[in-house]
């Protein structure tokens, strides 16, 4: 039975393709942020909630189950989360994240066990209605920023958004994975493959190739070594 055992587990796992993550470069973001209408209440609402979800990188799961106590304002500020296996994390906020934050929690009014990002209604959003807002803001943005329509995005592009951020911005890769909740460091590898800025960087510290164009020709003590081997 061991021998069995030790011949399944010798079994190499199955290859699959892994796609290049999609992310959003950031005049991607700004106009994303710029797209929702605040004179609306569900514009201002959209604009905190996918302001909150591109700076800290909550999965969309993270982010409808978010209540208003989840959110801690002034010194110290941050927003608090139950990630994957139940494992809670919190993230801190920016300055202009911050001022959005503070701005709904007060036109939102809702208890402190209330969810912060709900429907006129009062209830929570769902993954499809975060989806949909998204998808709505988008083909708003795509007019100030053509290259969005090149892109498929979903709520989870914009925790990959974040991701890339922190790593452009020269962040280690152990603190995105703590950052985004990862279980391991191998999590965040997909970034690094994903980003041609620092692929760039690494050719640029690399000596040019000088190889000349064109066939080429050797020599007659070439050919004469080449015939006695």
């Amino acid at each position: 039975m061991t021998l069995l055992i030790q011949r399944v587990l010798d079994i190499p796992p199955k290859r699959f393709d892994k796609r290049t993550v999609t992310f959003l470069t950031g005049p991607e973001v700004n106009a994303l942020l710029a797209a929702p209408d605040t004179k609306r209440w569900e514009g201002r609402r959209d604009k905190a909630m996918l302001a909150l979800a591109v700076q800290t990188g909550l999965r969309v799961s993270e982010l409808t189950s978010l209540n208003c106590d989840d959110i801690t304002l002034g010194d110290g500020s941050a927003v608090r989360c139950e990630g994957k296996g139940r494992k809670q994390r919190t993230v801190p906020l920016d300055r202009p994240v911050q001022n959005l934050l503070s701005s709904w929690l007060n036109e939102r009014a809702g208890g402190r066990g209330d969810p912060l990002f709900c429907t006129r209604a009062g209830r929570r959003l769902s993954r499809d209605a975060v989806a949909q807002r998204l998808s709505i803001h988008t083909q708003t943005a795509a007019r100030a920023c053509p290259s969005l329509l090149d892109k498929s995005i979903h709520p989870h592009v914009m925790r990959h958004s974040c991701a890339m951020s922190l790593l452009q911005a020269g962040v280690d890769t152990t603190v995105i994975a703590l950052w985004l909740g990862h279980a391991g460091v191998r999590s965040t590898d997909a970034y690094v493959h994903a980003d041609m800025t620092i692929k760039e960087q690494a050719l640029a510290l690399t000596t040019p190739v000088t190889a000349q164009p064109g066939r080429y020709r050797p020599s007659d003590k070439v050919l004469a070594f080449l015939d006695r081997l």
